[in-house]
């Protein structure tokens, strides 16, 4: 049956009969059931029996929302308190298609309240009009990196690991990156330390991947993360530099190795393992796992901690691998007790014994009851040992195992391993050698500073031919000495090509009117900046911490970096007429902050809104003390900070610094869009977009009636909005026809290809919605007429009623 046949058929024919159709008539729902699932679980007692029809009611119920609150920022606070003051408090006793909506309630384990568990559907969030407030809030606080929507047993493992500031992590299998920013906010608990001593260094074997784990942790803006592109069972071994100039093995102090799994614990959010899932998948899987635990271990320091995590609950791809990497330790790793960590979290203890299943339901209890022919298919580490001494040692039962009916989650697993020594495979006596740092520093040399070879599909050239250690030794020869194996081959590397990074050297000539401009600091550290290109114009800088700078130098030829370090600086078309060719990026300027002492201006609460309000304020808008200050400035880029009044119960309790343009008679913030709602939202300021009545979305909400707009809501009228697009795209036409118009401009040197038009929407009374045309805000090459703040229409600005 064809395409358009069945489509006709479709609205003849009753639902039931669809599959007689054909494949164009749509998909059937999936019946979530899995006869052999069942059976399978059942025997393993997994679950105790008492609870099995529990447990398979909670699987067959959808997955509700769980939200986390970046811990790491100071806006932390901030943001718990609008959640609870307003949004939560708007979800109590509402009742959405029949259904009553539970009040959020706080993951009792986590710390700080600061992870709420919301029993609504992803898919009832996002599609009832009633949650449609709610829903863009959420939307815009993660894409701001203040929220993120992350499953509730996701957020284990990091806890579990026991992070500070100075520890080298590595993530072996990061993607999509929930738990990397975990460890990311973890890292940066003091905020008033840029660079803390601790990095993490982000891997997936998967390239499109990476770029996905890339964008996660790039909300977070911070200078201590790498995310790299390797294949996490071969990992290569990095290297680093000592103080002292000699080369040493790079161990890492905590590992996160949640490792590729058959997911069959996460039936709820994933509806198609009911009919797709088998116990072939979890023997397919257990010798991927097994090597990349092999490969953490490796790599871990002496002391170190590892956490291995499956979101399955098969002991195949669980304990099995914990026991096998454990009896090949030879007690060099211990399965440590965290019971009485996270206290809360509902847990049940690993499994001591278990058995082995084919797809076709037969069962084994032991390796030598396998026929030759399924030899190939199950193995002998799948099996629990049989010797009760090395059983009781490995001390099993400590592993984790959550039940989604204990507390409504996914089933989830986890392990904690330390390293007491050396692992057993790595205790041959090696050949030593020295290494001098500064003879490395001359061969890397390069034109407009230190190159780090950009990678590439195919072979990456090696720009150091000195003979490198090879990746399966161990230094046991203290931190001036080394293993010398017979040099490796060229890794190959495949993907997409990257941009190279290249530091830039102390003595750059790009420093001088920088420093001089904004005042930096003698500490600041010009050796951790970075470009990335070597030909041409510096268009961005960027800024990583020292440590990941000395991975970077070291280790470009072992390894494909997709993206490091934050932006700090952008340049500024013909901004040298100003004084100085860049200007402030917002998403560095909490790294950049401690370090400038020039062209900072101290700002209310009351200027923080006309800033954030009006798109092009007249200095005069400012309070006295801040026109004082700007006047003194000539036209560039300018620090706007905002530090809380300890007397001011209303204002916010944590500073606010944000990136401006003093201009000739005005100043602009130049806030993303989110990030401006954000701080809309922190100031009191209802902030909503609501949906055309004809896209078929009113926004109807319970007790709407008496719930009338406060007066820091926002007036305007319909016909001022339409003005102010049609401004808009006026405005954007003349700037992208003539290259002289923006010279002509009030703040020259910004880049309209790095500009996209975008709106922020404010909720206002009644069905009216104003629209601040975001892309003025952020393009300095748009000169508003001043005298359109003198006339009666307030399509240009906002007003906002103290």
């Amino acid at each position: 049956v064809g395409r358009n046949q069945a489509r006709k058929l479709r609205v003849q024919t009753p639902s039931q009969d669809f599959e007689l159709i054909g494949w164009g008539a749509g998909y059937q729902d999936i019946i979530k059931e899995n006869e052999l699932y069942e059976k399978y679980y059942k025997e393993l007692k997994i679950v105790p029996v008492e609870e099995w029809d529990q447990f398979m009611a909670s699987m067959r119920e959808p997955l509700p929302a769980t939200i986390r609150i970046t811990g790491y920022k100071s806006h932390a606070e901030e943001i718990l308190q609008c959640l609870k003051t307003k949004y939560f408090k708007e979800l109590q006793d509402l009742e959405v298609d029949g259904q009553q909506i539970e009040a959020p309630q706080p993951l009792k384990w986590y710390p700080g309240e600061l992870a709420w568990h919301i029993n609504i559907s992803r898919k009832m969030l996002r599609k009832s009009p009633v949650l449609e407030k709610f829903h863009q809030f959420l939307v815009s606080e993660t894409e701001s990196g203040n929220i993120s929507r992350q499953e509730a047993v996701s957020m284990i493992p990091p806890l579990l690991m026991d992070i500070k500031p100075h520890h080298k992590i590595l993530d072996m299998c990061a993607a999509p990156g929930s738990k990397t920013a975990q460890l990311i906010e973890m890292l940066h608990s003091d905020m008033n330390i840029p660079f803390p001593e601790g990095f993490v260094i982000a891997n997936d074997v998967d390239n499109k991947r990476c770029y996905l784990l890339v964008h996660q942790s790039k909300r977070l803006h911070s200078p201590c993360i790498m995310v790299i592109n390797h294949d996490a069972s071969n990992i290569p071994r990095l290297q680093m530099v000592e103080a002292d100039g000699q080369r040493d093995i790079l161990f890492y102090d905590r590992i996160l190795c949640d490792v590729p799994c058959s997911g069959d614990a996460t039936l709820r959010k994933n509806i198609d393992v009911w009919k797709k899932w088998t116990t072939s998948n979890s023997l397919q899987l257990h010798g991927l796992q097994q090597r990349i635990v092999i490969r953490g271990v490796e790599q871990l320091t002496v002391g170190g901690r590892m956490v291995y995590s499956t979101c399955s609950l098969n002991p195949i791809e669980n304990e099995a691998v914990i026991a096998t990497v454990l009896e090949k330790s030879e007690g060099t790793l211990e399965l440590i007790d965290v019971s009485s960590e996270l206290p809360g979290l509902k847990r049940m203890p690993g499994l001591t014994s278990w058995k082995v299943m084919t797809r076709e339901g037969q069962w084994f209890a032991d390796w030598s009851e396998v026929p030759e022919n399924k030899q190939t298919q199950i193995r002998p580490t799948m099996f629990p040992t049989k010797d009760p001494e090395k059983l009781k040692a490995m001390n099993l039962e400590r592993c984790i195992r959550v039940l989604p009916h204990h507390q409504n989650t996914g089933g989830f697993f986890v392990a904690v391993l330390q390293k007491r020594a050396t692992m057993p495979w790595n205790r041959r006596e090696p050949k030593v050698r020295s290494f001098s740092f500064s003879n490395k520093i001359e061969r890397l040399s390069a034109v407009d500073g230190v190159l780090v070879a950009a990678t590439e599909k195919g072979d990456t050239e090696i720009m150091d031919q000195t003979k490198e250690p090879e990746d399966s030794e161990e230094s046991s020869a203290g931190k001036d000495r080394i293993c010398c194996p017979p040099p490796s081959k060229k890794m190959k590397l495949f993907g997409f090509k990257e941009d190279p990074f290249v530091f830039l050297n102390e003595d750059d000539p790009i420093f001088p009117p920088i420093e001089t401009f904004y005042l930096l600091h003698s500490s600041f550290p010009k050796f951790n900046v970075l470009t990335r290109t070597h030909d041409g114009k510096k268009r961005h800088l960027y800024m990583v911490s020292k440590e990941l700078r000395n991975v970077l130098l070291h280790n470009s030829e072992r390894m494909k970096v997709i993206n490091t370090g934050v932006k700090v600086l952008s340049r500024n078309n013909d901004g040298e007429q100003f004084g100085c060719a860049f200007r402030l990026a917002q998403e560095g300027i909490y790294t950049l902050n401690p370090y400038i002492n020039g062209r900072i201006i101290k700002i209310s609460i009351e200027d923080v809104m006309v800033l954030l309000t009006q798109e092009n304020p007249f200095i005069g808008k400012l309070s006295s003390e801040a026109q004082k200050v700007a006047k003194k400035l000539v036209m560039g880029s300018i620090v706007l900070k905002y530090e809380p009044d300890p007397l001011n119960t209303e204002g916010p309790k944590c500073p606010i610094v944000l990136c401006g343009w003093r201009g000739k008679n005005s100043i602009r913030a130049f806030v993303a869009k989110n990030e401006r709602l954000h701080y809309l939202r922190m100031l009191g300021v209802e902030v909503f977009r609501e949906k055309n009545k004809s896209e078929g979305l009113q926004n109807v909400t319970a007790g709407a009636e008496e719930n009338e707009p406060t007066e820091s809501k926002l007036k305007v009228v319909e016909e001022e909005e339409a003005a102010a697009v049609e401004k808009v795209k006026e405005d954007l036409d003349r700037c992208e026809k003539s290259d002289e118009t923006r010279e002509a401009t009030e703040k020259p040197g910004e880049c309209l290809e790095d500009v996209k038009e975008t709106k922020v929407e404010i909720e206002t009374e009644g069905d009216v919605t104003k629209e601040i045309p975001d892309a003025i805000n952020t393009c300095p090459n748009i000169e508003k007429s001043n005298s359109a703040e003198e006339t009666s229409s307030e399509a240009d600005k906002l007003n906002v009623k103290p």
